[in-house]
């Protein structure tokens, strides 16, 4: 080492500097598993996801329908049996039902299959819809259990695995509102709107930046890249990929969303599930992305670390 370089380290040494360390995500893919639209296999109003980190697996969301992830995963010719870990960005029933299924299909083969699931605190707190309970793992729950499912609740951010963040539940810093406006919660005030407290997200922390992946993004997809960037580290957001929930949203929200992106620097969107149609084209062109950057998410579409976006053929 140069006299130079001595000089420059002890310097930020006595600064209390410590020089930025290389993120430790070398490889990276992210392919889905369950959308609505679909090239092959089936489409649903449903999100799952297979993670695929320097050859570790999560599988994030487990889709509406019982058995959608484990048809579509046999079309696009993926093994999940040595999935232990899943994610379940939320408790609503389009992110959920089919980790039943996956447990059962898997475990024979794989005793650790799908055995740990990951949530973020409050995904079991009870909610309503029209009078009628609205949080189908509340009954679920002990079944899951006795079948070998082992729920591991967050409260603040969470290293999974080397480069792999979980954001738990998300501070809501801007006034995002992406979420329904007829299920309800307790309060000590009485019946209030659900904000979806424990709605969570993964981060891929790469050379190229942060990746987050959203299951429906209800705590705002903004606060959730600020969460992202608060957890793992002060850099740009390259990646924005799956759920935000903004299919209903007007043109000034997007177009804050949009301004928002350019803002932390994102390059790709793979908008799936309830972002939108309409949406995902509204953010492509306001925050200066094109067609091969910013697409609408289907059914065996990827990204992955180095390569970008593959959106199959019907959305390319």
């Amino acid at each position: 080492m140069s006299a130079l370089a001595i000089a420059a380290s002890s310097l930020a040494v006595l600064l209390g500097l410590a020089p930025e360390a290389t993120p430790p995500v070398r490889t990276a893919k992210i392919t889905i598993l369950s959308t609505m639209l679909a090239d092959k296999g089936i489409g649903e109003w449903g999100f799952s996801a297979l993670v695929e980190v320097d050859g570790k697996r999560i599988l994030f969301d487990t889709g509406a329908q019982p058995d959608t992830v484990l048809r579509n995963a046999g079309v696009l010719g993926i093994d999940l049996s040595d999935v232990t870990d899943v994610v379940l960005s939320h408790s609503h029933w389009d992110h959920v039902g089919g980790l039943e299924t996956l447990r059962k299909a898997f475990s024979g083969k794989n005793p650790a299959a799908m055995s740990r699931v990951h949530v973020g605190k409050g995904f079991f707190t009870p909610r309503t819809r029209n009078g009628a309970s609205f949080n189908p793992m509340l009954l679920a729950r002990r079944e899951l259990t006795t079948a070998g499912i082992q729920f591991i609740e967050h409260d603040q951010p969470t290293e999974l695995m080397p480069g792999v963040w979980l954001t738990g539940p998300v501070k809501r810093i801007h006034p995002e509102h992406n979420y329904p406006k007829d299920v309800f919660v307790d309060s000590p005030k009485g019946p209030e709107v659900d904000p979806v407290a424990e709605d969570s997200s993964l981060v891929l922390d790469t050379k190229d930046g942060l990746v987050v992946l959203t299951g429906c993004g209800h705590a705002g997809v903004i606060n959730t890249l600020e969460a992202a960037r608060a957890a793992v580290r002060d850099t740009k957001v390259s990646t924005v990929f799956g759920g935000l929930h903004l299919f209903a949203a007007d043109d000034a929200t997007l177009d804050w969303t949009a301004n928002q992106f350019r803002r932390f620097g994102v390059r790709e969107l793979v908008g799936a599930h309830c972002t939108g149609i309409e949406a995902v084209y509204r953010l492509r062109s306001q925050a200066g992305l094109d067609r091969r950057t910013a697409v609408v998410g289907a059914v065996g579409a990827s990204w992955q670390l180095g390569k970008g976006i593959d959106a199959g053929q019907l959305a390319r």
